[in-house]
């Protein structure tokens, strides 16, 4: 399971010299910093100087994911993603793909729980051509019956390849569907197999004019260009678009979970896996501020290289675990989960194992990390806040995501000093309050021999006292 974390950097580009762009104009010695801008039509505009390489990032983050969805109509944020490529009603269906590689560009796109993002990294004076394309496809989007008939059998096929035959991908579905009760985290980001089957371009159609518009979206540029320049090209390309509708997703809170959940999902695999999640607050919904950053904190102690204490001990020290991670987000829209999954090694059971991961959540809650331990992961800290400076992408990425979700971009910066702040009293804490057996849910995967014999995964879940059998 891939840490989703601040604490790890992405890949890092290579940057040449600094260079003029065409839109860039002097490259400047003073830090970047960030300009922000509002369209009369509510369009949000970031922009972000960076002339160590001569290349932009242009990403619009539309603010509706799969978080937004309801009941029958999971995964029509995701099937609608797909379809922006598909043609608007002056492009052909892959005619933007085709105009952004002839422009030696890349682009894609990506789904998530709290929004939808598209991006084209290009060279820096080909950035007009990319505003060109997502104000069309912004306002514009053609649908055509024909290509969603084709593109849905591509999302079939996608769920199948990475979730229904994929073990611990399938686990983790069934454990949010487990963990959560109402938070609509519950449903996966692709939807559930039967909304998938029964959606159609009218529903695509109603979910597009209802949340892509410019006042429902962001628009964030990184890279070697001069952000007056950027803002008037922003405002010739979207400024002539219509807002839409004033939507706000209904509250879909939470209850408080009143004892530990437990499921088991039988599925062909060739070894056991162990995922457990305790309920926790985002940034967002935190009552105090700090705990989510100790949380970070706490994450970085068990699974932050080599040398934390899920590598050094479990897998390098004991032995049990084949391999060990932690994950926690605290920049979500709605309140989720820490995350901690493993592998046993070969002669475990995952009883033991279980066991042994527990025992260190309780040494957490009994006595407080070390301040020589807490100083290794401060130094990885501002490491990869160096590094990931490297990258436009991620750059824009961060932007992109602190907007999307309601935090603002202005809390990316105090970051690395608000996580470097976090005090070993503060990880204690946090591990006492949230960490608890109340607040836990735990899926094993059964693993089921791989000859075809059992024809559908199977899941058990135990919670109050009652068994389930789904």
């Amino acid at each position: 399971m891939m840490r989703i974390s601040l604490l790890l950097a992405l890949a890092v580009l290579a940057a040449p010299a600094p260079i003029a762009a065409q839109l860039g104009g002097e490259a400047s010695l003073a830090p970047p910093e960030v300009r922000e801008r509002q369209l009369d039509n509510g369009l949000k505009v970031l922009v972000k100087r960076d002339d160590r390489a001569p290349i932009v990032t242009s990403q619009v983050w539309y603010k509706v994911g799969s978080s937004y969805e309801h009941g029958g109509v999971t995964g029509v944020s995701h099937a609608l993603e797909h379809m922006m490529f598909k043609g608007t009603e002056r492009l052909a269906p892959g005619e933007f793909s085709r105009i952004i590689a002839e422009n030696g560009g890349d682009e894609n796109a990506f789904t998530g729980r709290d929004y939808t993002a598209y991006f084209q990294t290009l060279a820096a004076d080909r950035l007009e051509i990319a505003f060109e394309l997502e104000a069309d496809r912004m306002a514009n989007l053609a649908l055509p019956a024909a290509e969603f008939a084709k593109e849905i059998e591509v999302v079939k096929e996608e769920r199948r390849l990475r979730t229904d035959d994929q073990p611990r991908s399938l686990t983790f579905e069934q454990f949010n569907a487990t963990a959560y009760a109402a938070s609509p985290y519950r449903n996966p980001v692709i939807g559930w197999a039967g909304d998938i089957d029964s959606l159609d371009v009218e529903t695509l159609r109603d979910w597009y004019r209802m949340w892509y518009a410019p006042n429902n979206a962001i628009l964030v540029v990184v890279g070697a260009v001069e952000p007056d320049a950027v803002f008037a090209l922003a405002a010739k390309h979207f400024g002539a678009l219509a807002a839409g509708p004033a939507l706000q997703p209904r509250p879909r809170e939470e209850p408080e979970q009143q004892g530990e959940k437990r499921l088991v999902v039988a599925a062909p695999a060739t070894e056991p896996y162990l995922l457990m999640g305790w309920k926790t607050p985002a940034l967002r919904t935190a009552e105090q501020e700090w705990e989510p950053y100790a949380l970070e904190m706490l994450v970085s102690v068990l699974d932050a290289g080599s040398s934390a204490r899920f590598s050094r001990e479990l897998v390098r020290g004991e032995r049990i675990a084949a391999s060990a991670g932690a994950s926690y987000n605290a920049f979500t829209r709605l309140p989720g989960m820490l995350l901690i999954d493993a592998t046993p090694a070969t002669g475990t059971s995952i009883e033991t194992l279980e066991q042994a991961i527990l025992a260190h959540i309780e040494r957490l809650q009994a006595e407080p990390v070390s301040e020589q331990e807490l100083a290794r992961i401060r130094s990885q800290l501002i490491a990869d806040k160096v590094y990931e400076r490297d990258s436009v992408f991620y750059q824009a990425m961060l932007l992109g995501q602190f907007e999307a979700v309601g935090l603002g971009w202005e809390r990316i910066d105090p970051l690395i000093e608000r996580l470097s702040a976090v005090t070993p009293e503060q990880i204690q804490a946090v591990a006492q309050r949230y960490l608890t057996t109340a607040h836990r849910t735990v899926a094993r995967l059964d693993p089921q021999p791989l000859d075809g014999a059992q024809t559908s995964a199977a899941t058990t879940m135990t919670t109050g006292g009652h068994h389930v059998v789904h």
